[in-house]
């Protein structure tokens, strides 16, 4: 891994146990993304890179009508998402101003919109969407399940697996997802891929 890279496993490593901590890594985050944002489409995404997500998303059980993308970089995951679901809207979120520039750059419609924001206090109203999707991001256990609908969806993917340098094993998303209501847990192995699909049980 690089520099960056590792910094980044860290700082999943720390925040995914104390999610408190995430303010001393935010900034240092955001600024890293920042720099990378300009090259980022052409050198740090491939069609490769999306798989294991895109196996999470096939298998919905119904098209949702509106999703979030957390961490959504240059936006390669939420527009796999709107290009999959031609009706739903989708929201795409990052810390980072400058991936955010860019995504809205290549966004392929008013459909599709992105917005920064803290993916540990996120500006969206509770039960607001109807699936959430994470592409190579940490985990905010408790803002994802605030979000999430009851019957709706959270997807999670690593594109390489446990070699992604942001990367929870999919036993800790299963525990920690199923704290929060949780369950009908899916999981795909696609190439070095891994990802994970989860429902949130509908409200009693």
């Amino acid at each position: 891994m690089t520099l960056g890279q590792r910094f980044a496993r860290v700082t999943t490593d720390v925040v995914v146990r104390v999610p408190g901590a995430w303010r001393l890594f935010r900034g240092r985050m955001a600024a890293q993304f920042d720099s990378l944002a300009p090259e980022w489409d052409r050198t740090r995404v491939s069609p490769e890179r999306l798989v294991a997500l895109r196996a999470a998303l096939e298998a919905f059980p119904d098209p949702p009508a509106r999703v979030l993308d957390l961490g959504t970089g240059t936006g390669a995951a939420a527009r796999t998402a709107a290009a999959l679901w031609p009706d739903a809207e989708v929201v795409g979120v990052d810390v980072s101003r400058g991936m955010i520039a860019e995504a809205r750059r290549l966004a392929p419609s008013e459909r599709v919109r992105y917005e920064v924001g803290d993916s540990s206090a996120l500006p969206f109203e509770t039960a607001s969407f109807d699936a959430v999707i994470l592409n190579n991001m940490i985990p905010f256990f408790d803002e994802v399940a605030r979000v999430v609908k009851p019957g709706g969806h959270a997807a999670i993917a690593y594109s390489m697996g446990e070699r992604t340098p942001i990367y929870v094993p999919l036993a800790r998303l299963r525990a920690e997802l199923g704290k929060r209501g949780f369950a009908d847990f899916r999981e795909f192995s696609t190439g070095p891929g891994l990802s994970l699909l989860a429902h949130r049980a509908e409200a009693s």
